[in-house]
């Protein structure tokens, strides 16, 4: 008994002792304590350098250890020593390939195969890596294999088809598409098939005919259509080209991703044409005019026609057919809340905000423009009320600046209602989610100042709005009303002067111009503060604290 273990190359003794090592290195692995695990195999190679197992665990801790060549030896070592093994042979065979030595992944793989011929897995694989080498040959013996299994079928007959032509054996490439249609007569797509090689491989008028025959049982074969389009373009005939091309569209056979990829197609020549979209327009014209199963079409359309700077209504038209065919198209909606809103429109737009509710209920974007829409419109409970549910599609994802926009007009909306606290919460969550919102920033630090609350806060946001800004007027105004309220007065003045710098004159600056009057007359300033406050007066003729303000000369808190 000593003897026979001893000419296997490990004694009774020697494979206990490596039997205990591995054994505790697996419990080592087990329990995550991987460096006791990594040390006590290397010991067990020492004990035993024939334990096929052994390398295979300690290749997983090289790799890791990123330590690739001795990771790829192990795994060799280990299929070499057992290659009945398939977890080893097949490890080794992923090795090669994403090494990219195809050529000696390949005996691997069929070695694999040999010992397991039920495997279609590792034919598959076995005919990527002779392609990948170039051995078309036995690519084709592979692909015969699969055939024997499966039966001839389209994929097979086209791969193999495919395998003739690259070898340059045009006459075994036709011949296996004719043995494809001859096998189901009654598929008019196999004889397609048939024809395209034909086509392919330079025997145009056998390819014709075929064509012609398949026609005549069936006029509407989109594939055929598609061929002698093809056909005719490479010959330049372009107007039996384009009768072909207008046939597939209006083919009733042909699936709607079918017209949308010769739709482009058409596009793209007509671009490399010059760009007229005539054509174009006229072949969606007719494509629309019939029953659409859904919006694609349409919706290619309308972007054609924005690329091609189409009046807004006549796309309006088209998005407003698409929405016809699917009303939760949240796209063609949101184009045409954006027409409506360019127009000043805002009935239009709260319109198709709220019907656009019932088929979108989750999309943000519909609550802010109708939200918006009726601000515009003064009215406030409905804006509110539109934001408020909206607030309850928020999600962590959603885009922060929409969000922002929210809580920023809900604030606007709350203080022109006179609920102050309300409004500063709503700031205060707008600014969580875009803390440079700088609308929000310039208000909630204007309000504040009004209040005389907080000033410093207040200061701190609305400089952050003239940092970003130093030319709008709006914002230089607040925070040189801040200032005024510190009693900065100094300060004050330099910043309403360039508020006055930059105002625009074709709006209303009533505002900014009597803050003028009002912090000159706190810096002692009286005349050039009357100066102000007259020229306030001439665009508020009807505002009574101005006028006091002139006629007791002084400033006058409201």
């Amino acid at each position: 008994m000593v003897l026979l273990l001893m000419l296997s190359g490990l004694s009774g003794f020697g494979q206990r002792n490596f039997d205990q090592f591995f054994m505790e290195a697996m419990v080592q692995r087990q329990k995550g304590n991987n460096d006791a695990a990594f040390d006590l195999l290397r010991h067990c190679v020492e004990i035993n350098p024939e334990a096929s197992e052994a390398y295979y665990f300690l290749a997983q801790y090289y790799n890791v250890l990123k330590q690739n060549d001795q990771s790829v030896a192990c795994i060799k070592k280990a299929a070499m020593l057992d290659p009945d093994n398939v977890t080893y042979m097949e490890t080794l065979a992923q090795i090669y390939i994403r090494q990219q030595d195809f050529q000696s992944a390949i005996p691997v793989v069929e070695k694999i195969y040999e010992r397991d011929k039920e495997r279609l897995d590792l034919l598959e694989m076995l005919f990527q890596l002779y392609q990948q080498i170039d051995d078309f040959d036995s690519a084709v013996k592979v692909l015969e294999k699969l055939e024997a299994i499966d039966g001839k079928n389209e994929r097979l007959s086209l791969a193999k088809s495919e395998m003739f032509t690259r070898q340059g054996n045009k006459k075994a490439a036709i011949a296996e598409m004719k043995a494809l249609a001859e096998k189901f007569p009654n598929d008019l797509n196999y004889l397609a098939m048939y024809g395209e090689t034909l086509m392919m491989n330079g025997q145009t008028k056998k390819a014709l005919k075929v064509y012609n025959q398949i026609l005549a049982q069936e006029p509407d074969n989109n594939r055929v259509l598609m061929s002698l389009r093809t056909y005719h373009l490479a010959l330049g005939n372009q107007a039996e080209a384009d009768s072909l091309s207008e046939r597939v569209l209006l083919n009733k056979n042909a699936t709607s991703e079918e017209k949308l990829h010769l739709l482009r197609q058409e596009i793209s020549a007509s671009e490399q044409a010059g760009g007229d979209s005539t054509r174009v327009l006229g072949l969606f014209s007719k494509m629309l005019s019939q029953p659409q199963s859904n919006a694609d079409m349409a919706i290619m359309c309308a972007s054609y026609m924005n690329a091609k700077h189409m009046p807004k209504d006549s796309i309006g038209k088209v998005l407003t057919q698409a929405l016809s065919i699917a009303p939760d198209n949240s796209i063609a909606r949101l184009q045409l809340v954006g027409f409506a809103w360019e127009a000043d429109d805002m009935d239009r737009v709260v319109q198709l905000c709220q019907d656009a509710r019932q088929y979108n209920p989750d999309e943000m974007a519909f609550y802010y423009y109708q939200g918006v829409a009726y601000y515009k419109k003064d009215s406030l409970d409905a804006a509110l009320s539109t934001f408020q549910n909206g607030i309850g599609v928020i999600k962590d994802d959603s885009d922060p600046n929409i969000v922002s926009d929210f809580y920023a007009v809900m604030g606007d909306i709350l203080h022109q209602q006179g609920r102050a606290n309300e409004a500063f919460a709503a700031y205060d969550s707008c600014l969580v989610w875009k803390g440079d919102n700088m609308g929000c920033l310039n208000n909630y630090a204007y309000y504040l100042s009004e209040r005389g609350e907080q000033l410093s806060k207040a200061e701190e946001m609305s400089y952050k709005t003239i940092k970003a800004e130093p030319k709008n007027s709006t914002y230089l105004d607040t925070y040189a009303w801040i200032l005024f309220m510190e009693e900065r007065y100094a300060e004050a003045k330099i910043y309403i002067e360039q508020a006055l710098q930059n105002k625009d004159d074709s709006v209303d600056n009533s505002v900014i111009i009597e803050h003028a009057g009002d912090i000159y007359a706190q810096s002692q300033e009286i005349d050039k503060a009357i100066e102000y406050w007259q020229q306030a007066l001439l665009q508020k003729p009807d505002n009574d604290l101005l006028n006091r303000k002139i006629k007791q000369k002084k400033y006058i808190k409201e």
